[in-house]
């Protein structure tokens, strides 16, 4: 039962994270369909710092570092989302589709250019950085307490702030509600939108580090993050696009989700004798049950994904 509440919490903590990030940029007004590839990038840039950190750094500054590492990876990489849907007025979910293609593609071609250059002779896209992940975690008893879990509940109740509380956040929701409202009494639709994108590209990226160094010591490129991308998004639209109710959201999704990785030791305790696969499966199957009951009754900005043309009113 300790194993399965450490992993609810570390996989409700990546879903939060990026939960979080497509809900900053809908709430300005932009569709993020291609967080699965921002949590890809960010975590090719944390793997890639956690590799070739000093043996001997502090842990505080390992955690600084490649928390910042994969925070501006996905930045950058969300950016390609941002000049194409706010500058050319692009498809968003397009290039959200096109994200998530690009952003495993282009993670392989470069950790496989890596190796290579430094003559491995299995060349393949696995990036290994053992000790650096034990920066991490901290071992209470037999419960391993991540420092993203800390990182993810901060950044829930800085997002509700953020949101509700600031100027900033009133106007990034005024741009995804009413933009030529907004921009009517002198708000710059356009810089809140790429503030709004960026910001998932922040959390995004994050919650791809988180995923990987969730109990692995090195990872294969190619194989993803198991679609975390679009559980977030179905975890973001379960929670209405509000902080405190992704939160929430974000722990069921994240039990359903932690069965698959202890279901052996939950099958003892409630006498089952299911097939993995089911367990594999529940958090998806879940999502697809959400979108199609949820969906009809969700208040999504009304804005998002229609391109801002300041000439229109």
């Amino acid at each position: 039962m300790l194993l399965l509440i450490q992993y609810t919490l570390i996989f409700a903590s990546v879903l939060a994270l990026v939960a979080l990030g497509g809900c900053f940029s809908e709430h300005g007004g932009v569709i993020n369909i291609g967080l699965e590839g921002i949590m890809v990038m960010g975590a090719l840039g944390g793997a890639l710092m956690m590799k070739y950190i000093p043996a001997g750094t502090a842990a505080p500054l390992i955690l600084l570092l490649v928390t910042l590492s994969s925070v501006m990876i996905g930045m950058v990489f969300s950016l390609f989302l941002g000049v194409a849907a706010i500058r050319f007025k692009a498809d968003q979910t397009l290039v959200g589709t096109a994200l998530n293609l690009l952003g495993p593609a282009a993670a392989v071609v470069l950790v496989r250019a890596i190796n290579m250059s430094e003559s491995i002779d299995n060349v393949s896209s696995t990036v290994v950085y053992g000790e650096a992940k034990k920066a991490f975690v901290v071992s209470i008893g037999r419960f391993e307490f991540n420092w993203f879990m800390l990182i993810a509940f901060l950044a829930l109740a800085a997002s509700w702030v953020v949101l509700y509380k600031t100027k900033f956040g009133l106007r990034l929701c005024a741009c995804g509600e009413h933009p030529q409202a907004a921009d009517s009494v002198g708000i710059n639709v356009y810089r809140m939108r790429y503030a709004g994108v960026l910001i998932s590209g922040a959390l995004g990226g994050l919650g791809g580090l988180v995923y990987i160094t969730a109990g692995v010591s090195e990872w294969k490129f190619e194989n993803g993050v198991a679609g975390f991308g679009f559980l977030a998004l179905a975890v973001m639209i379960f929670g209405q696009w509000k902080p405190v109710s992704i939160g929430l959201a974000a722990l069921l999704f994240g039990l359903f989700r932690a069965l698959s990785n202890v279901y052996t030791g939950f099958d003892m305790l409630v006498a089952l004798k299911l097939p993995s696969t089911l367990y594999n499966m529940l958090p998806y199957a879940i999502s697809l049950l959400v979108l199609v009951f949820v969906s009809r009754k969700s208040r999504a900005p009304k804005a998002e994904g229609i391109p801002y043309d300041k000439g229109q009113r």
